[in-house]
């Protein structure tokens, strides 16, 4: 790689590492291209990515970042997953890791916060943030909804009233 070359991958890595708020680290020998493909798709599917980079380039990189944390991780061939979402990469690589026994998570970063593999299982076990969208919409609006119905039954009920009452009449 030429000293020009490894500037510019030191200055895009700076710059996903600057903009995400979880990184995880994993060791990826002896996956297959088809597999490594796979777990690229799946990441960007979830909104995350994976970057595979020199561990030297990429600890110049982690400089000056919240993520700086996963520097001692970098040892081996490792892979390096990053999303804005906190759940979303750590839960794509625990399901990629639980089919394909050569991934092995190490550990991880959020913000400034070191995750070992625990933490990453439990990050990973959390709702991702459309879930807890959905969830905290549902409860708005749940209240909003009772409300109507109550305010509705009662009119419903005198509805009823006056037609068993009118009812009653014709039958008479």
């Amino acid at each position: 790689m030429e000293r020009a070359a490894k500037k510019e991958a030191v200055e895009q890595l700076n710059e996903v590492f600057k903009a995400t708020s979880v990184a995880v680290v994993a060791h990826y020998s002896g996956l297959t291209v088809a597999q490594m493909q796979k777990l690229r798709m799946q990441m960007k599917q979830a909104g995350a990515s994976v970057k595979v980079s020199k561990n030297r380039l990429a600890k110049i990189a982690l400089e000056g970042t919240d993520v700086a944390a996963i520097g001692s991780l970098l040892k081996g061939p490792t892979v390096i997953a990053t999303s804005n979402d906190p759940v979303a990469a750590p839960k794509v690589a625990i399901e990629f890791a639980k089919a394909n026994e050569k991934f092995v998570i190490l550990g991880g970063s959020m913000g400034k916060t070191v995750l070992n593999v625990d933490s990453v299982k439990a990050l990973a076990s959390l709702p991702s943030l459309d879930e807890l969208r959905g969830k905290i919409v549902g409860l708005i609006m749940a209240p909003a909804t009772k409300l109507a119905q109550l305010s509705n039954a009662p009119a419903a009920k005198l509805a009823r009233v006056i037609q068993a009452h009118a009812s009653k009449s014709e039958a008479a």
